[in-house]
């Protein structure tokens, strides 16, 4: 049984999903980034402040979490293609994995000590779970089209991201139980839970996906030769103009697909009007700073976050199926306008939970597909070749470069306007030129059209 069909092991594969996706959740989005706003916002004299000291800089917290997030990503940029030629060639794609996943896993441990007084180192640890988790999905995506025939990689994928959708949402109702039910100063044992999840069920991946899948022997300097299989596929990417107009376009779109998942929970703290009573109701995590205030309640947030990850599964699916019989490029196209509709419908409609809680079913719905469906359709669209790893990086590398460009244009225009809407409606710009640009991409494949 080759590694095409062999269940198991495209299973396994998965199953990495499971583990690593509670960063993305717990971390990157709810648990952590509440804690993150509660924690750097002040009040003195009846007076809110959310600005920060950070390197002698004074800036909205909001606006350091986008810039902390960024220059984590410029460095798995410039790791990546580096290092996913040296894993092409040396047989070591499985090893950068492991290591990245520990990386990723103890930084995530090591937020545990954050703390406001040491706000540099504090997010540091932030800085480097970001590397760890963007890094190893560079090698993790790569076995996509090693391990699964073209037919099955966009059933595969969804797959992936359903599971990742499910056990990140279990583990978060794991979390909040222990926050809301026992003690609220148990939310930093959340981070640690994190950690433990993250590389204790990785180990079911590592287990059983192949450690060097063609017999690499490498013979000499393998930095030098990664450099020169990197080289190689850049050309190769050059000439195949499908593969090449897909990537522009993915590159572009993705800069407001990521963007919004990273910040939504904020637009809901600070753009959301509601009030509270005197004891400030609904914030379980942190003491309340104000009566009255603009922003969700922490459960009201938490059920939104919930919401996402949980409607994301069927669209995964519903896309993945979809695919099937209109073609990847036209399912992504019909995503993109619902990417549009829902950041039209926050800018001029979003104004009170129940109105949040519409966008947050339409972002999960379109999120669940499109990171499903991009992921696959790239995979699709590859020569044959044993450089996955390679090619896979500039995949990934396009996709970190987008998210700088729009968590920085988001921060930006936050701190320009004073207003996160101003930010969601420029990502418009993002989506709309992401769709021109598919029309662009030359009919290839009959099943990517």
């Amino acid at each position: 049984m080759t590694h095409a069909t062999n269940r198991k092991i495209q299973n396994a594969w998965a199953f990495y999903d499971w583990a690593n996706s509670v960063y993305p959740l717990v971390i990157s989005t709810a648990i952590f980034p509440i804690y993150f706003n509660a924690v750097t916002t002040s009040e003195e004299n009846g007076v809110v402040s959310d600005t920060v000291s950070f390197m002698g800089m004074t800036l909205v917290n909001t606006q350091l979490y986008s810039y902390v997030i960024a220059a984590s990503l410029l460095v798995v940029m410039v790791l990546s293609p580096i290092l996913s030629g040296a894993a092409d060639y040396a047989g070591k794609k499985k090893f950068f994995l492991q290591f990245f996943c520990y990386i990723g896993a103890l930084a995530c441990g090591g937020m545990f000590f954050f703390n406001t007084d040491h706000l540099e180192l504090s997010m540091l640890a932030a800085f480097l779970a970001s590397i760890g988790y963007w890094s190893s999905i560079v090698f993790y995506n790569a076995y996509l089209p090693e391990i699964a025939a073209p037919e099955d990689h966009d059933s595969l994928s969804a797959k992936g991201f359903s599971w990742g959708y499910i056990g990140s949402v279990l583990l978060l109702i794991i979390n909040l139980v222990m926050i809301q039910l026992i003690d609220e100063s148990l939310t930093k044992w959340s981070f640690v839970m994190v950690a433990i999840w993250w590389a204790g069920f990785a180990q079911i991946t590592f287990r059983r996906l192949p450690t060097n899948p063609y017999n690499r022997k490498p013979e000499g300097q393998i930095w030098s030769h990664g450099l020169k299989e990197l080289r190689k596929v850049f050309f190769q990417i050059r000439s195949i103009v499908p593969l090449r107009r897909y990537l522009f376009a993915f590159f572009v779109f993705s800069m407001a697909v990521q963007t919004i998942m990273l910040m939504a929970q904020f637009f809901g703290m600070k753009e959301v009007h509601v009030v509270t009573d005197a004891t400030g109701a609904g914030y379980a995590m942190y003491p309340p700073l104000v009566s009255q205030h603009t922003g969700l309640a922490t459960g009201e947030l938490i059920i939104a976050i919930i919401l996402v990850q949980l409607i994301a599964v069927p669209g995964a699916w519903l896309f993945s199926r979809g695919s099937g019989k209109f073609g990847n490029i036209k399912m992504i196209g019909i995503a993109l306008l619902c990417w549009i509709g829902a950041c039209l419908y926050a800018y001029f409609a979003v104004d009170t939970p129940n109105e949040f809680f519409i966008t947050a079913g339409l972002i999960g719905f379109m999120m669940g597909g499109t990171q499903s469906l991009s992921r696959s359709t790239y995979s699709k669209m590859l020569p044959e070749t044993h450089d996955h790893t390679s090619f896979f990086s500039f995949y990934d590398v396009l996709e970190k470069l987008g998210i700088v460009i729009g968590m920085i244009s988001f921060g930006y225009i936050e701190g320009l306007t004073g207003s996160m809407r101003n930010s969601v409606l420029s990502l418009i710009v993002f989506f709309g030129v992401g769709l021109i640009l598919l029309f662009f991409i030359p009919k290839s494949k009959p099943s990517l059209q």
